[in-house]
């Protein structure tokens, strides 16, 4: 039997997705209803009303005033950590380079290190808390990475700790396999690119705890032939490719993930428009992270480039110790500022742009009639404040298929 769960009512303001015609389909003056954690109904409050009587709802809101979207899907994170690296946050400030602070041992390798002694138990309770604050903040879908293992043990100790967390926690977390996210300091790209694919990935496959394997096709990290390799080692293993592609410097990583077929490539700073054509062409979804490019006080990738390519672009937080912030809104924030995306854009790229660059449109990022209601309901009277009111957090409650979780 069909449980109406929860009708929302009287909203300023509901958003639904992108629209065929228009860049943001929504409603004014709006209700949804839910039924079984899907959404059953979206439209004005006394047609949605009259169908789905909000006294019949096990929960009834009244969100006068408000706004609801789409949940956020944060489709790159390096969520799963250990140690602190805030001492060079201070040190870019003072002018120190990014791979300068890596070839001293620091960086990525740092939280190696810090990733290797850290038991299971100390990794959940400091991944817990932080999908804690991505829910607070309206995220209900995210990807988490590993990479701070660097050996096969510890890479599988955090892929394991990704799916407890799963399991545990209301957000929906998909893992990622990232063995080539850096050069061990006793070990050369080249041998290292054969323990990730000959070791590594077996073992990562036999255990089934990965759905995508990334690479960071980056000078000085893994090359475009290295890159090549892992990626197809990993489809060999049945896992979907991604792409580190473009950060730094122009390699060769957007053209790669072309050739395959990625599911997504991300940071693309350095992107030129024969690279935006070829993800195009090859329907592979840009994923921008201008809360990198903040933290390190680079330039921007150039978002209206790759949108006029007419593609979907997707916008995500890149949580790790290097960028960190858990905020989807503020990533939107600035995706506007920085990129110069319209709200409307920002917002689709940090929903529905998200669930394309993990293979879940259709499933999440959206509040069409059958999909999942996982939502957020933002105190403001329309979506644009999210860009608007930057800073601060205007979620008021989250919804993880019709249940309030935040």
């Amino acid at each position: 039997m069909t449980e109406l769960t929860t009708v929302i009512h009287d909203a300023s303001e509901i958003v639904v997705g992108p629209g065929t015609d228009v860049p943001l389909e929504r409603y004014e003056n709006a209700a949804i209803a839910v039924t079984d954690g899907h959404v059953a109904a979206i439209g004005p409050t006394e047609e949605i009303t009259d169908e789905y009587p909000a006294e019949n709802a096990t929960h009834a809101i009244d969100a006068g005033g408000k706004t609801v979207i789409p949940g956020f899907v944060d489709s790159h994170t390096h969520g799963l950590f250990a140690g602190d690296r805030s001492d060079e946050f201070a040190a870019k400030l003072g002018g120190e380079q990014y791979q300068d602070i890596l070839a001293e041992g620091g960086g990525i390798l740092r939280t190696v290190n810090a990733v290797r002694e850290a038991s299971d138990e100390q990794l959940l309770s400091n991944l817990l808390p932080n999908l804690d604050t991505m829910c607070a903040h309206g995220t209900t879908t995210v990807e988490i990475k590993s990479g701070y293992g660097l050996d096969t043990e510890t890479e599988l100790r955090m892929l394991d700790v990704i799916q407890q967390a799963d399991e545990e926690h209301p957000i929906d977390v998909v893992p990622t396999f990232m063995g080539a996210h850096a050069v061990p300091e006793d070990e050369n790209a080249e041998s290292y690119t054969d323990r990730v694919i000959d070791d590594q990935l077996p073992a990562v496959a036999e255990q089934g705890i990965a759905e995508f394997c990334d690479v960071f096709c980056e000078e000085d990290v893994f090359s475009v032939a290295q890159s090549r390799r892992v990626l197809e080692a990993g489809m060999e293993h049945g896992l979907t490719p991604k792409v580190h592609a473009e950060e730094f410097v122009r390699l060769g990583g957007a053209q790669l993930a072309a050739e395959f077929g990625a599911t997504s490539a991300d940071h693309l700073l350095h992107a030129n428009g024969d690279d935006r054509a070829a993800l195009a062409d090859a329907g592979v979804t840009p994923v921008l992270l201008p809360g990198t490019a903040f933290s390190l006080g680079a330039d921007y990738a150039d978002a209206r480039a790759f949108l006029d390519e007419g593609g979907s672009v997707a916008v995500a937080t890149d949580f790790n110790p290097n960028c960190h912030s858990q905020s989807m809104g503020f990533a939107i924030a600035l995706a506007c500022v920085g990129m110069e995306m319209t709200p409307a854009e920002a917002l689709v790229a940090g929903t529905h742009g998200g669930a394309r660059a993990l293979d879940r449109a259709g499933e999440v990022g959206t509040l069409r009639e059958g999909m999942p209601a996982d939502m957020a309901i933002i105190d403001a009277p329309t979506y644009i404040h999210l860009p608007y009111n930057f800073g601060v957090n205007i979620v008021d409650n989250v919804y993880k298929m019709g249940e309030v979780v935040e």
